[in-house]
């Protein structure tokens, strides 16, 4: 299983908003993810925490631009994740050396999106939500949790299938905590492996997240650490190809050490 870390350049971003601001913060927390052994770098400049305000194409251009600069003069190799909707600045970005783009709406934020991934022949990531950032978590409501995350991604697959993009390189992100309480998060993680019946490798973030504070009574999102190691056994178990983490080195050797055993 490989590692993405998150590398946010946002003022708001629920955990670590304002920690990497500045291009260089940022360009200098990806190079400490890579030495402490991630695979990918997944860089962000809007923040999509509950309640989050959207961010204009110029403003978010600003953000990110520069750091992906930074880093490629640093690794040229690295893989990077550029995590945006907008498929103008997906553009710009896959000239920089971007090969995978995580798009939280799945193809349904940007009408332009599949088409500049497939012509671009880039990675893509969908991810499941229900509503938006602004409302997400106001009253989500599912069947089954599961078979309705299914229904989604069959759904978003055909849309990027048809607009060109092959097959393997779709990459689905269930999505946890993003339009879902506590009991969809814990019941989807449960299931993930039902998942595999879509025949794409998974992602998952679980790091630090609002489902961990409401089981175990944290409210602070540093303090959900011991929780978030807690996801992996089962991530693992689920044959996911990607976990997403704030916490490279506390990953790393977790997993390093779960897995000898």
């Amino acid at each position: 299983m490989k590692i993405m870390a998150v590398v946010n350049v946002t003022p708001d971003s629920f955990f670590d908003g304002g920690n990497h601001n500045a291009p260089a913060a940022a360009i200098a927390h990806a190079m400490r993810c890579v030495e402490e052994g991630a695979d990918i770098l997944d860089i962000g400049g809007e923040s999509s925490r509950p309640g989050a305000q959207p961010v204009n194409l110029n403003e978010e251009r600003s953000r990110v631009l520069p750091v992906i600069e930074g880093i490629r003069k640093h690794h040229p190799k690295i893989p990077i994740s550029l995590d945006t909707t907008k498929a103008l600045l997906v553009r710009e970005a896959s000239q920089l050396g971007v090969q995978h783009v995580n798009d939280i709406t799945a193809l349904r934020g940007d009408p332009e999106m599949a088409s500049t991934v497939a012509q671009l022949k880039l990675n893509i990531i969908l991810m499941h939500m229900q509503g938006t950032p602004q409302n997400m978590q106001a009253r989500p409501q599912y069947e089954d949790v599961t078979s309705e995350v299914i229904h989604f991604f069959q759904e978003r697959i055909s849309v990027a299938l048809s607009a060109g993009v092959a097959k393997d390189r779709i990459f689905l992100d269930p999505g946890i905590g993003f339009g879902k309480t506590v009991s969809h998060n814990v019941s989807l993680l449960q299931q993930l492996g039902r998942l595999s019946q879509l025949s794409c490798p998974l992602i998952v973030g679980t790091s630090r997240k609002s489902f961990i504070g409401q089981l175990t009574a944290t409210d602070d999102p540093n303090d959900r650490l011991p929780g978030t190691l807690a996801t992996l056994p089962v991530i693992q178990r689920s044959k996911v190809a990607i976990v997403r983490v704030h916490d490279v080195a506390a990953t790393k050797q977790f997993l390093t050490v779960f897995n000898a055993l």
